[in-house]
């Protein structure tokens, strides 16, 4: 993607989505990171649908300390990998409840030192919960900056590197949202729908995918 079309690219995705979020269900920072920790490798319709059971039983550290890992686990049954993600937010709510009050810790370094939470759970919640200019790159994010030409990266942090450098500070804030919402329903995987695409014109992938035939 050239420089120049960096701006245009994502002025056209503000236009259409002036103020993106996470599409997983929280009231709190604490809420947040529970459920972004239980959405690695899990879809966020899999992971709302059991947080909307479990977060009106328990939503803070020690409620979920004193449910305890059997019932805590069958509020996670539906999620994917739902016995080690019981013990790791288990393990970061004891954590919390013993370095930081309870709180959610607002740097990337106490983030990152809790259970189960790595440099992407801890982005989403520093971008999300704390309005950092923090990119947290996913699958989504990762396919959309290689085809599009916008920040090519093999690893999620080279892509997140050169996010930092090459999007505009403007943007910076919302970019997480809108690349991946932009991967998870118009850039997909198998098939981009590039006839439907917003920002096709300043996206550097070739051949671009016709509309499918009726």
């Amino acid at each position: 993607m050239k420089d120049s079309a960096v701006v245009p690219f994502f002025t056209a995705l503000r236009a259409a989505n002036p103020h993106p979020t996470t599409e997983l269900e929280y009231t709190t920072v604490f809420e947040l990171l529970a459920a972004v920790l239980l959405s690695a490798q899990a879809t966020d319709v899999s992971v709302n649908k059991a947080t909307r059971r479990l977060f009106p039983v328990a939503n803070t550290p020690q409620a979920l300390l004193r449910l305890g890992p059997e019932a805590l686990e069958g509020y996670l049954s539906t999620i994917n990998l739902y016995r080690n993600k019981t013990r790791y937010l288990l393990a970061t709510c004891q954590l919390l409840i013993e370095r930081h009050g309870g709180q959610v810790p607002r740097t990337r370094e106490e983030l990152e030192a809790l259970p189960g939470v790595g440099r992407k759970t801890a982005n989403v919640v520093l971008n999300t919960a704390f309005g950092e200019a923090a990119v947290a790159v996913d699958t989504h994010i990762l396919r959309v900056s290689n085809r599009t030409g916008l920040a090519p990266g093999a690893t999620p942090l080279a892509v997140e590197q050169g996010l930092l450098r090459r999007v505009p500070a403007e943007f910076l804030p919302d970019s997480h949202h809108w690349l991946l919402l932009h991967g998870r329903y118009v850039c997909q995987a198998r098939k981009p729908r590039c006839w439907e695409c917003i920002v096709a014109r300043w996206c550097d992938y070739e051949p671009k995918t016709p509309p499918p035939r009726r």
